[in-house]
């Protein structure tokens, strides 16, 4: 299983970005994929997931500003960052979970792609 996010940037405050997490050797009809970032010195912190079966979650801080999507035909999974802040500049990643629950927790997620760095300018 590999991971790769990618689509990060520099960006302004209020602006919008539009990260990809392609993915291999595994069939998203088995899998949930999750969004994560940490930034500089803070632990990794989950950000929305969608599940094998098409259902999407997201957390207090980023619901109604990030959405999560997937490409099943491209094994590729979205997230699309509108009114974006300084607070959200970090290292975001992506992951594949095959527990039972979809779940949002760091912990709880088995493949784990290379980060993309976000920096938003204010």
């Amino acid at each position: 299983v590999q991971l790769q996010a990618y689509g990060g940037g520099l960006v302004q405050a209020g602006g919008s970005l539009r990260l990809s997490c392609a993915a291999s050797g595994l069939a998203f009809d088995r899998y949930h994929i999750g969004w994560f970032r940490q930034a500089p010195g803070k632990e990794r912190e989950g950000l929305s997931c969608i599940t094998n079966d098409g259902k999407t979650y997201y957390t207090h801080d980023v619901k109604g500003r990030f959405t999560i999507s997937s490409d099943n035909a491209k094994n590729t999974v979205y997230l699309q960052m509108n009114s974006l802040e300084p607070e959200d500049t970090a290292v975001y990643y992506c992951a594949a979970s095959t527990g039972r629950i979809a779940t949002i927790l760091v912990e709880m997620y088995d493949y784990w792609g290379q980060g993309t760095l976000v920096t938003v300018s204010s």
